[in-house]
């Protein structure tokens, strides 16, 4: 059976997630299946790079699943994006992969963004798009906290109590933080890069830099919330809808041709 990878763009605030929910929840992952059964009949399972949680966009997930046909790569993308209309999720790429291609377990390393925008006045045009606070956030103090994270650590601190990873150490391989013009404020993109990442580890880590933007907690307050190893110990968690999957890293781009 031929192998393909999607790259996959989304709008997260229709779904209950990315993955296929019981009782008649939307998922990402549904739509697409439903979409490919339109096209070949029958029941169809997609795997993906990441689970992304009810609320959350991403730019360039990617996923891969077994057809029987031989598809032209283009055609396919097409058809499934007929198919999926009206639904805010599109193929933005698609390709013929090899039989031991794995959207998950193939990846070497996951980019997530994460929006913030400081504005007194509601936000309208991005709204369900970004995170907005009112209060000023300093940026070389958030700086400052997101460097006591970068590395191999216990993040037992920054992951949900339901997370599933069988440890909860990894290595943050980046986290930069950038200021932006936005109208009538600013906007702050948290852009962090690792091999995996724990479920909440971005929103948690970014709810609690926040705090020390608004000089609630200093940098060295992270660097103890790390420490700590006890989820008691984080910060408020950010809300989903400001948090983007906007790239997945393999040996080989499966889309490069």
């Amino acid at each position: 059976m031929p192998r393909y990878a999607f790259q996959i763009e989304y709008h997260g605030g229709p779904f209950a997630g990315w993955q296929r929910q019981a009782g008649g929840l939307v998922s990402v992952q549904g739509a697409i299946e439903a979409a490919l059964a339109k096209l070949e009949p029958g029941e169809h399972k997609i795997a993906a790079a990441g689970r992304t949680d009810a609320g959350v966009h991403a730019t360039a997930q990617v996923a891969h699943v077994d057809l029987v046909r031989d598809w032209d790569a283009f055609r396919l993308a097409a058809a499934l994006n007929a198919h999926l209309r009206p639904a805010p999720v599109a193929i933005t790429a698609c390709a013929r992969v090899a039989d031991d291609f794995h959207a998950r377990f193939s990846a070497t390393g996951r980019r997530y963004t994460f929006r913030l925008v400081v504005r007194r006045a509601p936000v309208t045009l991005d709204r369900g798009l970004v995170w907005q606070v009112t209060a000023p956030l300093d940026l070389g103090a958030m700086r400052a906290g997101a460097a006591r994270l970068v590395g191999h650590h216990d993040f037992t601190t920054f992951r949900s109590t339901f997370c599933q990873a069988n440890s909860p150490v990894k290595t943050l391989d980046r986290i930069e933080i950038t200021e932006h013009p936005y109208p009538g404020g600013t906007e702050y993109r948290f852009d962090l890069a690792a091999r995996s990442f724990l479920h909440n580890q971005v929103r948690s880590i970014v709810g609690t830099l926040e705090r020390v933007g608004a000089g609630a907690w200093s940098p060295d307050d992270v660097g103890a919330a790390l420490a700590a190893r006890n989820r008691a110990a984080c910060g408020p968690v950010a809300p989903p809808q400001g948090l983007y999957l906007v790239g997945v890293s393999y040996p080989v781009d499966p889309f490069a041709s």
